[in-house]
């Protein structure tokens, strides 16, 4: 009991990014370029198109204008607290701090997971079954799935973040990541982990590789449509709508898969980094840039707020 209070008084210890001395400022400054420019992008496809009503009343967009949210959310949670660290040298957070961390990295996360699942059934039902489409993927519908992918989401990462916190840590205070994340934790616990380990083997594989199964699928049947299809300008136009959704989604599952479905398969910082910071960075990238309906609204936007300017 006297060392589970003593680490509810220090807390945790969160491992440097890179080990080497010399190069936290240069660390600090490209990841805050990083982080700026992932909030800058997401929020700016949230402004866009929450304020074109034909960009929000189509459902590729309203699916993509939530995933921004979700993004600025999941790199909220881990990077403002390592560039604290980085900058004070302090690598020291507290056990609240440590598992509200937890909560919103895995709420955020899984968020991410369900509504690029979501994101993918939409492009199938408008690709395979463009008939069917407005009918099934009306605005109400779009709403229920949104919500129901926030809300099973936040619900879903109650309880690892409830039965983390109630272990006993008595051994080494050093988390061998940057943020808090369960395996880590658990790696650090005295306490019988076997039944969260045993709910990470069940409830968070399915909630990880039915996303991503879903997606998967939605794609193939999408690719084999789009193959049959006669049209060389529908084949293109298909492949460009899907390819940037198609490329946010391997880098995002691949390295989620790498580090919580390989957990022994060595240093998993870098695949860390790529799903926590680069992935949503790159998102405002993929799915604006190559957009000509994204550049179109942000230039009616820029042209309306001209206007009332002068």
């Amino acid at each position: 009991m006297e060392k589970k209070n003593q680490t509810l008084v220090s807390g945790f210890i969160l491992q440097a990014i890179f080990n080497q001395a010399g190069h936290g400022n240069l660390v600090f400054f490209v990841l805050l370029l990083v982080y700026m420019l992932s909030l800058v992008g997401n929020l700016m496809i949230v402004f866009v198109i929450w304020c074109d009503s034909h960009l929000l009343h189509t459902p590729m967009y309203f699916f993509l204008s939530y995933l921004a949210l979700a993004d600025v959310g999941f790199a909220s949670s881990t990077v403002p607290i390592t560039l604290r660290s980085l900058v004070s040298w302090d690598k020291i957070i507290s056990y609240g701090g440590c598992f509200s961390q937890l909560y919103f990295f895995l709420a955020f996360g899984s968020s991410d997971s369900f509504l690029l699942a979501a994101m993918a059934y939409d492009r199938y039902m408008a690709i395979c079954h463009p008939l069917h489409y407005i009918a099934l993927i009306n605005p109400k519908r779009c709403r229920l799935m949104v919500s129901g992918c926030w809300l099973l989401a936040f619900l879903h990462s109650v309880p690892y973040a409830l039965m983390v916190s109630h272990l006993s840590f008595c051994a080494s205070r050093e988390i061998p990541n940057f943020f808090c994340d369960v395996n880590p934790l658990l790696g650090l616990s005295c306490s019988d982990t076997s039944t969260i380990k045993m709910m990470l083997w069940t409830a968070g594989t399915l909630s990880l590789a039915g996303p991503f199964l879903l997606v998967v699928i939605s794609y193939a049947r999408i690719f084999l449509t789009i193959v049959k299809t006669p049209s060389a300008s529908s084949k293109r136009k298909a492949f460009s709508t899907c390819g940037s959704h198609l490329a946010v989604v391997i880098l995002y599952f691949s390295t989620l898969i790498w580090v919580y479905l390989l957990p022994t398969s060595g240093n998993k910082t870098l695949a860390s980094l790529m799903y926590t910071v680069i992935a949503p960075m790159l998102n405002p990238f993929i799915y604006s840039l190559r957009n000509s309906e994204m550049k179109g609204a942000l230039k009616r936007l820029t042209g309306r707020m001209r206007v009332s300017v002068e």
